[in-house]
């Protein structure tokens, strides 16, 4: 069984995504989704979901109240599928309510049952190699396959990662503007409003371009995981040939050209550079017209259409007091600019949102880097 994580809040959003790829939920856990493994379908939802951070797969479950049981069972473990000769593997290990409560001793004697299967492996110990890894390029494949172990009142699941660095990484953010939004949070917004490429998206603030770029992906059907790598690609027990099907098969889908303009500002002339350099290493350049000015200069085309952005919430930018200006401004600019528009964004402030003076639903609630977030949403009322 699979289990495709996100953020808290966008569960019932990511199982519909899995239905969309053709895949079953299982189950709806708070945080995340099961679904059945198949290699078809690992390699469907590493490419094609949206708003998954992390898709693992259980190798195996069992109770073990003490170190000869863990042992006994982690004999039994199929290690071997997943690594090569020569791989590199990590064993990362959590415990809650159980009789075996030291994590390391946990990682000590499942580390002896994987190098008794594996002997011709190099174990990875701490976190430096393991992170080090995950700065490195998405676009090239992770050298640390790395098994997740957790034990809650005895009973222990291990499960293998499938996808490598988290599946907010792309493989086209190069450069960012302060506080960037994680490309899943912007797909998330996106999807939740209910927008689907067929009308014009604006963001005029867009910083270094999360929401348009992410828009024009899913506009052109662009899978998200186009232009990187995974962990399961290394696996012994993956036949290629699943992966290249599956690609074929998500390419097919692809559109030449977004149906609809999509168009990002902002007043940081490098966070217009970020978000234009961003949108060439997706492939979606042509897609999106960039431009520098500050909200009051907004120039939207021919509606109606969305306008969706992430404003400042004045936790980590800015002053919240002096925030009140900028959604104030928002408000009458979107009056007064897109009468009969829909505008979606992200908000951390009920008192900031409603400076903007506009008939906000909640959509969701999720949150943004440990800070608590409403999806929100409002018509935009005509003159």
């Amino acid at each position: 069984m699979a289990f495709a994580t996100t953020h808290p809040g966008l569960e019932a959003l990511l199982s519909r995504e899995l239905i969309l790829l053709g895949l079953t939920p299982m189950r709806v856990e708070p945080g995340g989704v099961e679904f059945e493994g198949t290699d078809r379908g690992l390699a469907l939802a590493n490419l094609g979901l949206r708003t998954a951070g992390r898709v693992s797969l259980r190798i195996a479950a069992f109770h073990a109240a003490t170190f000869h049981e863990l042992e006994r069972h982690g004999q039994r473990v199929p290690w071997r599928q997943f690594l090569a000769p020569g791989a590199k593997a990590h064993l990362r290990v959590t415990t809650a309510k159980s009789k075996l409560y030291h994590e390391g001793a946990v990682v000590q004697r499942l580390q002896e049952a994987l190098l008794s299967a594996c002997p011709d492996i190099q174990m990875v110990v701490g976190r430096g190699e393991v992170e080090q890894d995950e700065r490195v390029s998405v676009r090239e494949l992770p050298t640390v396959q790395r098994f997740i172990v957790r034990l809650h009142r005895d009973d222990c699941v291990i499960s293998v990662d499938t996808s490598g660095p988290l599946l907010h990484r792309r493989g086209y953010r190069t450069d960012g503007a302060k506080a960037p939004l994680r490309e899943t949070l912007a797909a998330g917004l996106l999807l939740t409003a209910g927008w689907d490429g067929s009308t014009p998206l604006v963001d005029p603030m867009c910083g270094s371009g999360t929401i348009p770029i992410e828009g024009a992906l899913i506009a052109r059907r662009l899978p998200p995981g186009w232009l990187r790598r995974f962990a399961f690609e290394r696996w012994p027990a993956m036949d290629p040939a699943v992966l290249r099907g599956v690609r074929r098969s998500l390419e097919a889908e692809i559109r030449d050209r977004v149906p609809a303009p999509i168009a990002g500002s902002d007043r940081d002339p490098g966070a217009v550079a970020s978000a234009a350099v961003n949108a060439e290493q997706a492939g979606v350049d042509a897609d999106i017209v960039w431009r520098r000015g500050p909200l009051s200069t907004l120039d939207p085309v021919a509606g109606p259409g969305w306008v969706v952005t992430n404003p400042p919430y004045g936790h980590r930018i800015g002053d919240r007091a002096a925030l009140r200006n900028l959604y104030a401004q928002l408000g009458n600019v979107l009056r007064r600019k897109t009468p009969g528009w829909d505008v979606a964004m992200i908000s951390a402030d009920r008192m900031l949102e409603g400076q903007a003076g506009l008939p906000w639903r909640e959509l969701a609630r999720t949150d943004n880097g440990g800070i608590r977030v409403r999806f929100i949403a409002a018509g935009v009322p005509t003159r």
